[in-house]
């Protein structure tokens, strides 16, 4: 059995926030707690592409032999 991890939940929660706001509106806590949710979420993206990208080694045609 495997819990979700805090970025699986805080994804849910964004779903969550956003089918809300699109049927009856969200309150000013709402709101707050959305902005944080989504500010997290793409600085976690933004590190996971970071990470990524400096573990990209580029190869030259010309290098291998």
């Amino acid at each position: 059995m495997s819990s979700e991890s805090e970025h699986e939940q805080d994804i849910k929660r964004i779903n969550e926030l956003a089918r809300k706001a699109k049927s009856v509106g969200l309150t000013d806590e709402e709101i707050e707690e959305r902005n944080v949710l989504r500010k997290r979420y793409i600085e976690g993206f933004k590190n996971s592409l970071r990470n990524q990208l400096d573990n990209i080694t580029l190869v030259d045609k010309e290098d291998k032999q």
